[in-house]
């Protein structure tokens, strides 16, 4: 367990350690989170003053009714901002993480790039943000799958720029002359017995995982891609792991292939049987 808690430790450092800003990519996301909810209250609180003074000619009451609904609206919001927020710096998985981290991906994202484009943030900053805090509250589910049920999604510009050989529909095709990566990703899929699949873009990638059907993905790529990829694929956890660009984007890209192998490690089930993930006490352990 000491062993598991240190390959997730090392996984999240090395994600931070990509981006060439200082700052930690979790304040980011936290300063964006906190002005989309300002954003969100300034809006329900608009919404419910202009009617205000129209609703008091209905009824006497209706102001103060519905300055109750909004305030409610008001609180669920501040409550859930505080709980992602309290989530990400506590790094432990609270009891509806999973809700959360739907939360995240289906409402919360296009609000922090909104934000974001307000104070001046890059947007692939704001993604890289998005991708460590799905990473922390993928890991912080502690969730284990058996082999079968592991998928490896590689993007094409892994592959050697002048490789004849074809390996979208195949990632076993690949010669391994050793002038990319793919030749060692492929021998990690034959050491853990796990499914491994190269895409060359959204559509095919949506199209392995619907045929592959797996409970886990660890994928590599860019910021556009992987966080196209962890909304796409919800609710299955994607765990994202940014590409090396030594050459400038989509052209013979690299990836940290002992990250790669550590999440291969950290998901997966090595017991018959152990597929249901970590006890709540050793979900805890493993967090810290």
């Amino acid at each position: 367990m000491a062993e598991k808690g240190r390959s997730l430790s090392r996984i999240t450092k090395e994600l931070g350690s990509q981006t060439q800003n200082q700052k930690p990519e979790k304040w980011t996301f936290i300063l964006l989170l906190l002005l989309t909810c300002l954003g969100l209250v300034v809006a329900a609180v608009v919404l419910w003053l202009v009617p205000y003074i129209g609703f008091s000619n209905i009824n006497r009451h209706l102001p103060l009714i519905m300055a109750v609904l909004f305030g409610l609206i008001v609180m669920f919001l501040i409550g859930g901002g505080l709980t992602l927020v309290f989530t990400i710096i506590r790094g432990k998985n609270l009891f509806f993480n999973r809700k959360i981290r739907g939360v995240v991906i289906r409402f919360l994202f296009p609000l922090l790039v909104l934000a974001g484009r307000c104070v001046g943030i890059d947007k692939d900053r704001v993604r890289r943000a998005f991708i460590m805090v799905n990473n922390q509250l993928v890991a912080a589910e502690a969730r284990r799958v058996p082999p079968s049920k592991l998928l490896i999604l590689l993007p094409q510009c892994l592959q050697f720029h002048d490789c004849p050989v074809r390996i979208t529909g195949n990632v076993e095709n690949c010669k391994g002359c050793g002038k990319c990566k793919i030749k060692n990703l492929v021998e990690l899929s034959r050491k853990y017995d796990i499914s491994i699949a190269v895409a060359t873009g959204g559509t095919l990638a949506r199209k392995i995982v619907v045929d592959k059907k797996p409970e886990m993905i660890i994928g590599v790529a860019c910021e556009r891609d992987l966080t196209s990829g962890i909304q796409d694929t919800y609710p299955i956890p994607v765990y994202g792991i940014l590409n090396r660009r030594p050459n400038g984007p989509c052209y013979d890209t690299d990836v940290d292939l002992e990250l790669v192998e550590e999440g291969i490690a950290t998901f997966l089930a090595h017991e018959a049987g152990d597929t249901k993930g970590l006890s709540p006490k050793d979900t805890d352990r493993t967090a810290q």
